[in-house]
């Protein structure tokens, strides 16, 4: 192996990260996992602990130094590290500013310093706000609703720009709606999935916003991680590619999916698109990739793990509206 045969992995630890860290090892890949542990946990990582082909550091990707010195000699950057749940970010947005926008800078700056053959980054849909076509294709309107949002986009500006001025060869994937194991299970009001998995491991009512009807262009793990291996191998510089199911579910019949005896509606958040849909015509016919999970299948091996859920906070009506209290506040459409 040359060190070129060497990957870095930012938010090594988290949901997204650990899924990606176990198919670049499979491969034959050597990979250096960074997280701050903020979200992310180790737990993740622990199949690989002996494995002399995968090296943790633990750090802030805001952090250039560090940034510089793990980069240094790498092949190839994926760039995952990020806080992630949308409704915090309202509430501290200095916070999700200094992760997503901060360590967009710092990678990007050890990337371009260190000369490496490929960054994948991490985008995300929310980007484009609430859509004006569906499915939404990579040329839709940006515009971002909340902190959480703009800031991710931000990320993805400055890192396409590094690709048009310094020649980084960065390819751009926007993710909708990732689910799977090892999705966060502790800390903020967060994803739809961990929510509910949460209540119905502990036998309360599921809390659905709105009637239900809104829905969602969920996507399996597995799919999103080979998403990131195509455009590793494929992607081409400066691109940006959605990542996608190739359709969208309801809210109500992911309820349904999951077996729920009980719900509980809550009101519906502006700023929130009632469909979220990408159009994945691109990344197909670009780099071969398609997703492979339906709905039915990826929620049956969630409900194989709920255990996973067991400690996880379970959110009543009564606890999110506090939570979203800022949300509505600030958010008016």
């Amino acid at each position: 192996m040359t060190i070129r045969d060497v990957d870095v992995v930012t938010g090594a630890a988290g949901f997204i990260g650990s899924h990606l860290v176990d198919a670049l090892l499979a491969s034959g890949r050597r990979v250096i996992g960074v997280d701050n542990l903020a979200v992310g946990r180790l737990d993740n990582l622990a199949q690989h602990r002996d494995n002399p082909a995968f090296r943790f550091v633990q750090g802030d990707v805001a952090d250039r130094a560090l940034m510089r010195e793990t980069i240094a000699g790498a092949g190839r950057v994926f760039h995952l590290a990020a806080m992630a749940d949308i409704v915090p970010s309202v509430q501290n947005p200095a916070v999700y500013y200094d992760a997503n926008v901060n360590g967009c800078f710092a990678v990007a700056e050890a990337c371009r310093l260190a000369g490496v053959e490929r960054v994948l980054y991490a985008a995300s849909s929310s980007c484009y706000g609430v859509p004006d076509v569906y499915p939404t294709p990579e040329t839709a309107r940006i515009d971002p609703r909340y902190p959480y949002a703009l800031t991710k986009n931000l990320g993805e500006q400055l890192l396409l720009h590094w690709a048009q001025l310094y020649g980084l060869p960065v390819v751009s994937l926007r993710m909708f709606n990732v689910y799977g194991p090892r999705a966060r299970t502790s800390g903020s009001y967060g994803a739809v999935f961990g929510v509910f998995l949460a209540q119905k491991q502990a036998g309360k009512p599921l809390t659905v916003v709105g009637d239900g009807t809104q829905t969602r262009d969920f996507t399996y793990v597995s799919d999103v991680v080979s998403a990131y291996l195509a455009a590793a191998e494929r992607g081409r510089t400066g691109e940006i590619y959605n990542v996608g199911s190739g359709g969208t579910v309801s809210v109500n019949r992911l309820v349904e999916l999951l077996g729920a005896e009980q719900v509980v509606h809550i009101p519906k958040r502006p700023g929130e698109p009632d469909c979220t849909f990408a159009d994945i015509a691109k990344i197909t016919a670009e780099l071969g990739w398609a997703p492979k999970v339906s709905i039915e299948d990826g929620v049956a091996q969630l409900l194989r793990h709920i255990d996973l859920w067991r400690d996880a906070p379970v959110w009543t009506a009564d606890s999110i509206a506090e939570a979203t209290e800022d949300w509505f506040r600030f958010i008016k459409n």
